[in-house]
């Protein structure tokens, strides 16, 4: 069997994660990693694979794993598609995912590729379970409460303020859907506490949350990659009032969408052309293996 061969572009956190997930599945082969740097520098775990700066470097890539931040995604694809290779993301800012997947599309379209957007954790694989809860449910109300636990886009965006040296952010599930950003920075000789915070509290990241942030000497020392998540989803079944459903998780951030990332490529091989969340997507064409044995087992 013909493995798929996938790229992984960006060596941080989520990068590091989804090449341990591409190593473990039996149907994948690594073609390369892409980073910023190339091999210069290149890292003890990466010495049997081709580093390079740019993905048209790296021979027969089938899909591209985009391990970067959210706001560099669609730059990456838009660079990526038209070289015929198909693209996945855990792209995270639910406002902007219908416009994004919109622009994808039509790029999707005209190079006759695939993109699967919007594929980490939440949403992603939270956003199959509301799904799923509200087909059951159809009249009610869904609330989704994270962590508590590290926010990866949240410290991403504060770690790109002017002033911040190195950055986290906490979600802290106030509950009913609603939360509190812990924000913890180490800034820059010469920055401010006052316009670091205004910064972060202007930013739409953090604008529809209560927000805290607080200065530390080093984030290292506060780190902790743990997250969590529990939904709830109270309606009604036909005309039957108070069905109540429930899921919970708790998990290592990066590791599941390192995984999720790589599952949603598997599936990007099996898809048309165009441009997919992860709602979209059949879920058995996430495993590997054939369909009919899959089922046998799973139904």
């Amino acid at each position: 069997m013909k493995k798929i061969r996938a790229a992984v572009v960006g060596y941080g956190n989520i990068g590091k994660y989804a090449l341990e997930a591409l190593e473990t599945a039996p149907d994948f082969e690594v073609a390369g990693i892409v980073r910023r740097n190339g091999a210069e520098n290149k890292p003890a775990e990466l010495a049997q694979y081709e580093v390079v700066k740019d993905i048209r470097d790296l021979k027969d890539v089938d899909v591209a794993i985009l391990a970067t931040p959210t706001r560099s995604c669609e730059e990456y694809a838009n660079q990526i598609l038209p070289l015929g290779i198909n693209t996945v993301d855990s792209f995270d800012i639910h406002t902007q995912i219908r416009g994004y997947r919109e622009r994808l599309m039509k790029l999707n379209k005209e190079t006759n590729t695939v993109s699967v957007i919007a594929a980490g954790w939440d949403p992603g694989s939270d956003s199959i379970v509301r799904t799923l809860m509200q087909s059951l449910a159809p009249k009610g109300l869904s609330y989704t409460n994270f962590g508590p636990g590290m926010s990866m886009g949240h410290s991403v965006c504060v770690r790109s303020k002017e002033g911040v040296k190195n950055a986290l952010s906490m979600t802290i599930p106030l509950g009913e859907g609603i939360h509190r950003r812990m924000v913890y920075v180490e800034l820059e000789e010469g920055a401010k506490l006052e316009e670091v915070t205004k910064a972060i509290k202007a930013d739409p990241y953090f604008a529809s949350d209560e927000t805290h942030v607080f200065q530390v000497e080093s984030v290292d020392d506060v780190r902790d990659m743990g997250h969590g998540v529990n939904l709830v989803r109270k309606g009604v079944s036909g005309k039957t009032q108070n069905q109540r459903l429930e899921f919970n998780m708790s998990i290592n951030n990066p590791a599941l969408t390192g995984q999720v990332l790589v599952n949603v490529a598997r599936a990007s091989m099996r898809l048309q052309p165009g441009c997919y969340t992860m709602v979209e997507i059949p879920v058995i064409d996430m495993l590997p293996g054939d369909r009919a044995d899959l089922i046998e087992h799973l139904v």
